[in-house]
């Protein structure tokens, strides 16, 4: 199937890609995706967080670089600097992410496989699909990107919600103490930063970040992954902000879920 870079092997797996973006739409709102706080007293196997994570992270890293590297224009200007923002991305989110993660004692297996089965595809699509478009089928990265208007404010946005999704998981994070010995509950209020306003900033950074990609590669790869990422995080703020709302009655009632002032 020939419809965006009439290569059909592509075109036929972005339009795959879409597809389950649409399904996994759907079954977010039906089924609460079981990691972390709603990954207890789920049926299926269980992994720790820290190596459920990097698990399900990995394919992005792995498949991105084979595929970028035996793509026809590695080594020009405009897709090394998109080699770079992704390496970053996935750094934090494959790598350092997982390892920082404070688990509570009693609760290692939170992390459902089948979570990392589904994560596989998603990611080895995601791989593959930016890759191959920024090294081959991008006919638009000519050197002359880097001055565009749609490139210097993707980056822009990229970052800036890059900031945001650090900051707020750096946040989260510091509600436990480091260490092996953790007293006090196991949940707390998070307070400061994007939370002022919304119950999940660290989603809404994520959004804000892929948002910036997709424009700065000008790109449906880009696209998808903003879609694949708000169809999973969007229902899942909203079930988080229920769950606090629910476990603590002193929780800010100004918040919102996911979108400050508005939901």
């Amino acid at each position: 199937m020939k419809w965006y870079t009439q290569d059909p092997v592509y075109d036929s797996i972005l339009l795959f890609a879409f597809i389950l973006t649409a399904a996994a739409a759907v079954g977010a709102f039906v089924l609460k995706t079981p990691y972390g706080r709603f990954g207890e007293g789920r049926l299926g196997i269980k992994l720790g967080p820290r190596f459920g994570w990097f698990l399900m992270e990995l394919p992005a890293s792995v498949v991105f670089l084979v595929f970028y590297f035996t793509g026809e224009r590695p080594f020009e200007p405009v897709p090394l600097v998109f080699l770079f923002i992704w390496c970053v991305h996935y750094l934090n989110r494959g790598f350092l992410f997982p390892y920082l993660i404070r688990v509570a004692p009693g609760h290692r297996q939170t992390f459902n496989l089948s979570v990392v089965a589904s994560g596989w595809i998603v990611t080895a699509m995601h791989g593959y699909l930016n890759a191959a478009f920024i090294t081959t089928f991008g006919g638009h990265f000519s050197s002359g990107w880097l001055s565009d208007p749609r490139f210097i404010a993707g980056v822009v946005i990229y970052y800036s919600g890059l900031f945001l999704n650090l900051h707020s998981d750096r946040i989260l994070r510091n509600l436990r103490p480091a260490g092996p010995v953790q007293e006090g509950p196991r949940y707390k209020i998070p307070y400061g930063g994007g939370f002022r306003l919304v119950s999940c900033p660290q989603y809404l950074g994520e959004l804000i970040a892929w948002s910036g990609f997709a424009l700065c590669t000008w790109s449906l790869a880009g696209v998808f992954i903003l879609l694949i990422s708000a169809a999973n995080l969007v229902p899942r703020a909203i079930s988080t902000h229920a769950w606090y709302g629910e476990k603590f009655p002193d929780y800010p009632a100004e918040r919102k879920a996911l979108i400050p002032f508005v939901f």
